[in-house]
C-alpha cells in the first residue's frame, strides 16, 4: 500500500507569507510533508486570536497538523481540528521547532555536586534576616547553609540561629576557627565544620564523638600539602569524617598552582571526598560569575569534587547559587556522555544569546513596502535600528534622532505610543550592543534572569 505524504497547514498573515513560504518549502523537503500555507486577511499574524481565526477559516480535515503563529492568543480548542498547535514566536525558529527532539537528553536534571552557600558576617545580622537569606539560598539550589563567623570574640547567638535553621529543615555548617562557636553550633544541629588544619585538628575527635560532625580539612597554608597530609592522617586515625579542600587561590596569587594541588590531592587520595571554595575566584575576579562557575564545576565534575562552597557578596556574584545549580546539572550530563556542554543549557547564557539571525536590508525593504497599517515595527540589522510603518521607513543608530523624525512625521503621536516606541528602541539598542536577538514586543533573553513582559503595546489588535 502506497504511503501518504502528511499534510501540514501553516497559518499566517500577509506580511509574513514570503518569508514563511521560503522556510516551509525547505522544511517540506527535509521532513517529507506536503506544505499548505493559509494566508488570512490580516497584515500581521501576531494580532490574531483563535476566535477570529475560527470565524474566518475552517481547517481542512485531512491535515495532520495545523501550526499557528506563536503569538496567536486564545484557546486552541476554539479551532475545529484535533491537532492544532502554536509554532515558535519567530518563524525563523521553525527549523529548530521541527528538529527540537534531536538534542541529547539532559539526564532529567541529575547531578552529584552539593552546593554549600555561605551567609557572611552572621553576627551582624538579625536572626530573621539570616532565616530569610537561608530560604532564598535554598530556593535557588543550595543544599547546605554555611554560617560565616567573624574573627574575634565568639558570637553567643550562633546556637539560637542554628537551632532555628535546623527546626525549619535546613542543613547547616559552621565556618569558624573558634572552638566555642563551633561547639555551640554543633550542639544546636550543625553537621559540618569549616575548617580544620594543624591549629585545631585536635578538637575534631571531640566534635565527631559528641555530635557526629564532619570537618573540612585544609592545609596550614595553601601551598603546604605536607601539613594537609598530617591533618588527614590524624583525622583518619581518629575516625573523623572529612572532606578535603586544597584551597583555590585567586588569579595573580597562585591560581594555576592551586588547581595543580587539587590534581595532586586527588592523586594521593583517590577516594577522598573533596570540596572547592569557588567564591575565592568568583568574588575576586572582575567578571560575571556565571562563566567562571561553569568552568570550575566542569573541573570539579571531572575530578570527582562533590561539594562546592560559594558566597554572593560582590554584585557580579549575586546569583552564584542559581548559576551553580544549573551548572552542576550541565557538567554532569557533559561528563557522563563525554560531550561538550554546548547547546544544552540556554539559561546560563545571560549576556549574549545562543545565536542572532540578522535580517538582510532587502528583506526589511520588502517587508516595509508591504505594510498597509499605521502600527510601528522595529527591527535590528547591520548594527542599525530599522523603524517602519505604512509609507514610512527610517534607519539609524541613534534612537533619539529616529524618535525626533517619528514625531515630525506623526504629529498626533500619543504619550502611550511615545513611551512604547522609546521602550522598544531601548531594548533594540541593548540587543545591538550585546549581540542579542531583538524581537519586538518580546523580552530580551537573559537566561534564567529573563523577566516576562506582562504589559501590552498600544497597537490595533484584531480581537472579538
Amino acid at each position: 500500500m502506497e504511503s501518504v505524504t502528511p499534510r501540514i497547514v501553516f497559518v499566517t498573515g500577509k506580511l509574513a507569507e514570503p518569508a514563511l513560504r521560503r522556510i516551509v518549502n525547505e522544511l517540506a523537503e527535509s521532513y517529507n510533508f506536503q506544505p499548505d500555507i493559509v494566508v488570512l486577511p490580516i497584515s500581521v499574524a501576531a494580532l490574531l486570536t483563535t476566535d477570529w481565526i475560527a470565524r474566518h477559516w475552517q481547517p481542512p480535515a485531512d491535515a495532520e497538523r495545523v501550526i499557528l503563529p506563536g503569538l496567536v492568543r486564545g484557546k486552541l480548542d476554539k479551532i475545529a481540528h484535533p491537532h492544532v498547535e502554536r509554532g515558535p514566536i519567530d518563524l525563523r525558529d521553525l527549523p529548530e521547532y521541527f528538529g527540537r527532539k534531536t538534542s541529547p537528553p539532559h539526564d532529567d536534571g541529575k547531578y552529584d555536586i552539593e552546593i554549600i552557600a555561605e551567609i557572611n558576617h552572621i553576627a551582624q545580622l538579625e536572626p530573621t534576616q539570616i532565616l530569610a537569606l537561608a530560604h532564598t539560598l535554598r530556593s535557588d539550589g543550595a543544599d547546605l547553609i554555611d554560617l560565616g563567623c567573624d574573627p574575634g570574640e565568639p558570637w553567643l547567638g550562633i546556637g539560637e540561629v542554628v537551632h532555628r535553621l535546623h527546626a525549619e529543615g535546613f542543613r547547616v555548617s559552621i565556618d569558624s576557627f573558634d572552638p566555642d562557636e563551633v561547639a555551640r553550633a554543633l550542639a544546636a544541629g550543625a553537621e559540618l565544620v569549616l575548617s580544620v588544619n594543624g591549629s585545631n585538628v585536635d578538637r575534631a575527635k571531640e566534635w565527631s564523638e559528641r555530635w557526629n560532625a564532619e570537618v573540612v580539612a585544609i592545609p596550614d597554608v595553601p601551598d603546604d600539602l605536607d601539613s594537609l597530609d598530617r591533618t588527614l592522617t590524624q583525622l583518619h586515625r581518629e575516625g573523623v569524617r572529612f572532606r578535603v579542600d586544597p584551597i583555590i587561590e585567586p588569579i595573580g596569587l597562585g591560581f594555576a598552582a592551586s588547581l595543580g594541588r587539587y590534581l595532586e590531592v586527588r592523586r594521593r587520595y583517590p577516594d577522598a571526598p573533596m570540596l572547592m571554595g569557588v567564591g575565592n575566584l568568583t568574588e575576586l575576579t572582575d567578571a560575571d560569575s556565571a562563566g567562571i562557575n561553569v568552568l570550575l564545576l566542569g573541573f570539579c565534575q571531572e575530578l570527582g569534587i562533590t561539594s562546592v562552597l560559594t558566597t554572593q557578596v560582590a554584585n557580579w556574584c549575586r546569583t552564584s547559587v542559581r548559576e551553580l545549580d544549573l551548572a552542576r546539572r550541565l557538567v554532569f550530563h557533559s561528563v557522563r556522555h563525554r560531550l561538550p556542554p554546548k547547546r544544552l543549557e540556554p539559561n546560563l547564557l545571560l549576556l549574549r544569546d545562543p545565536k542572532v539571525r540578522p535580517l538582510s536590508e532587502n528583506t526589511l525593504r520588502e517587508f516595509a513596502d508591504r505594510l498597509t497599517d499605521p502600527n510601528y515595527r522595529i527591527f535590528t540589522a547591520a548594527d542599525q535600528l530599522h523603524l517602519m510603518r505604512r509609507s514610512f521607513y527610517l534607519t539609524g543608530s541613534d534612537p533619539f534622532e529616529l524618535f525626533q523624525q517619528v514625531c515630525e512625521n506623526d504629529p498626533k503621536m500619543t504619550p502611550s505610543h511615545a513611551f512604547y516606541l522609546g521602550y522598544e528602541m531601548a531594548k533594540a539598542v541593548i540587543a545591538l550592543t550585546l549581540g542579542k536577538e531583538y524581537i519586538q514586543d518580546q523580552p530580551l533573553r537573559w537566561g534564567f534572569l529573563t523577566r516576562p513582559e506582562v504589559s501590552h503595546p498600544p497597537v490595533n489588535s484584531v480581537d472579538d
